[in-house]
């Protein structure tokens, strides 16, 4: 039975979906004729399609056959994915845990090229909190999470960052901002009082693996008034710690 089709829904993006989606499947020629019949479109708007996927790599074609397949950005996106899901099924029950213990809201970051991203969320009971931030992104350096990820990186990152995009260069303070990552080094715990929104506190604990790579950071954010210095110290970094150590040890992560 065919999907029913949202009322917002963008045409040539359900194309490409449905592209991608035959291309996974088992066909003795997938070429162009056969995709457009199969798809029910022109072999000039098949040719469109398929170009546009050519250029990010996410489709291939065999020039001796005329044969299209995926090509390996997609099965690497396809993999990034498997990795996200499988990181929200493991940390969940322990974000759920947090949420409840201390009734403010849990999130698992990860990072996205040079920006931190919101991935999952277990939200509060509270009258007063913030708006969901599941699905936004935001410049590692504006935030706690961002940078309980980055302070475990190797010393060398802000410069590729900030030579990368030296725009940057003027609006943050490269040398402040590298003392306050080996501060998070060495203590093990972000809190950032800027980036979420005017009086929004976040406090942050990187996730590590196996190999002692960093995956995420454990997040937890509220307003000031609750979030006070006392409650961080005593209550939210040391649970924040210990269920950031319970998620590392399920992903293989052991101290030395």
């Amino acid at each position: 039975m065919p999907r029913e089709r949202s009322p917002y829904s963008v045409q040539a993006v359900q194309s490409a979906l449905e592209l991608l989606e035959l291309l996974t499947g088992e066909h003795a020629a997938p070429t162009l004729p056969y995709l457009a019949e199969a798809m029910g479109l022109s072999r000039n708007k098949l040719f469109r399609l398929l170009a546009t996927l050519e250029e990010r790599g996410l489709v291939e074609k065999e020039e001796s056959s005329g044969y299209y397949r995926l090509g390996l950005p997609a099965a690497e996106l396809a993999q990034k994915m498997l990795k996200s899901l499988s990181l929200i099924r493991i940390a969940h029950p322990v974000m759920e845990t947090l949420a409840r213990k201390h009734n403010e809201a849990v999130y698992m970051t990860v990072l996205s090229g040079d920006e931190v991203l919101f991935l999952d969320m277990v939200d509060s009971g509270q009258q007063i909190k913030a708006a969901s931030l599941v699905g936004e992104r935001f410049p590692f350096f504006t935030n706690a999470a961002g940078k309980a990820i980055r302070a475990l990186d190797s010393r060398d990152i802000l410069e590729r960052v900030f030579r990368k995009r030296p725009r940057r260069q003027s609006t943050v303070d490269v040398k402040l901002l590298e003392e306050e990552l080996n501060q998070i080094r060495n203590s093990g715990v972000a809190v950032g009082t800027e980036g979420l929104g005017e009086g929004i506190i976040t406090v942050a604990v990187a996730v590590r693996d196996y190999a002692g790579k960093v995956v995420g950071a454990l997040t937890m954010l509220g307003p000031s008034f609750r979030m006070l210095t006392e409650r961080l110290e005593t209550e939210i970094i040391p649970s924040l710690v210990e269920g950031a150590d319970i998620l590392s040890f399920k992903f293989g992560y052991a101290k030395i």
